[in-house]
């Protein structure tokens, strides 16, 4: 049993997963954390790099919010996205497109760029890459605003007894060790990426806020639904192969069909101030 076009947790993200997600992503997304962002921009055409853009739904959902004439420099490993991120920002916006490894941004590369910007990337990367990620724009003094991490809190109702067992085993799913050759080892953060990124932020001096960001998924949402689903007992019994979700599933896809289930996927967002960026306001 697979999920159909990405498993939940996983780098590899089609571009009809993206534009399923999109909509929930955009109602999830906390724009309290944009409006503590904005009296910190500069009075100056802005400058956006958005980390893993996937096909631009960062973009298309934060352009709007954000004042003044942006630029926006999109980065992510395949080229066939980044055409479409590129493609698909709101008129007016000027865009570029960085292809390659972008764990590898430091102070220097981010200098001039107004705010970093990225959404279900945290839980992909490891604790020294979110640590160098922080040091890079701490040193720039550059905002970072950091969307739709997952944090490991599944609810769906009815609730079934099987849950807490697939819920844990997705976790550690999340968690393992992963790649091959030079990224052998690479231990992803999964659900303890937003409480580690803070931390790594603090650590460099940054002031945080974190806000809570939950899909809630209903019969308006039944194929995300479907797919997150299908997704998520997946990459649980992936983890622990004595599972078996064949009669969960079905139980769940019926109820799904029926309009009776309901499913709340906490996921958090970060911003992210360096001590010069930081808000009076706030402690």
């Amino acid at each position: 049993m697979t999920a159909r076009w990405s498993t939940p947790g996983s780098p590899v993200c089609t571009p009809d997963w993206l534009a399923l997600r999109e909509p929930a992503d955009a109602a999830a997304r906390a724009p309290e954390l944009v409006e503590l962002l904005l009296s910190r921009l500069p009075d100056r055409p802005l400058v956006v790099r958005d980390l893993g853009c996937g096909t631009g739904s960062m973009g298309r959902w934060l352009v709007p919010l954000l004042p003044r004439r942006q630029h926006w420099v999109l980065h992510d490993r395949d080229t066939a996205l980044l055409e479409r991120a590129a493609a698909g920002l709101p008129p007016g916006v000027t865009a570029e497109t960085r292809a390659g490894d972008l764990t590898d941004l430091d102070a220097t590369r981010l200098a001039g760029t107004s705010l970093v910007t990225a959404s279900a990337l945290l839980d992909l990367l490891t604790a020294h890459e979110v640590d160098a990620l922080a040091a890079a724009c701490t040193a720039a003094g550059c905002p970072a605003l950091l969307t739709m991490s997952v944090v490991g809190s599944v609810s769906l109702s009815p609730a079934d007894p099987l849950d807490a067992e697939f819920a844990a085993a997705f976790d550690a799913h999340q968690r393992r060790a992963r790649g091959g050759g030079a990224a052998a080892g690479r231990r992803l953060l999964g659900p303890d990426a937003v409480a580690v990124t803070a931390d790594a932020f603090r650590r460099h001096g940054a002031h945080v806020v974190t806000a809570s960001s939950p899909w809630r998924l209903g019969p308006a949402e039944a194929e995300l639904a479907e797919e997150w689903l299908r997704g998520w007992l997946a990459a649980a019994c992936e983890q622990r192969p004595e599972l078996d979700a064949t009669s969960c599933l079905r139980r769940r896809l019926d109820a799904l069909a029926s309009g009776d289930l309901g499913i709340v996927v906490g996921h958090a967002d970060l911003l992210a101030l360096p001590s010069a960026a930081r808000p009076g306001s706030l402690s």
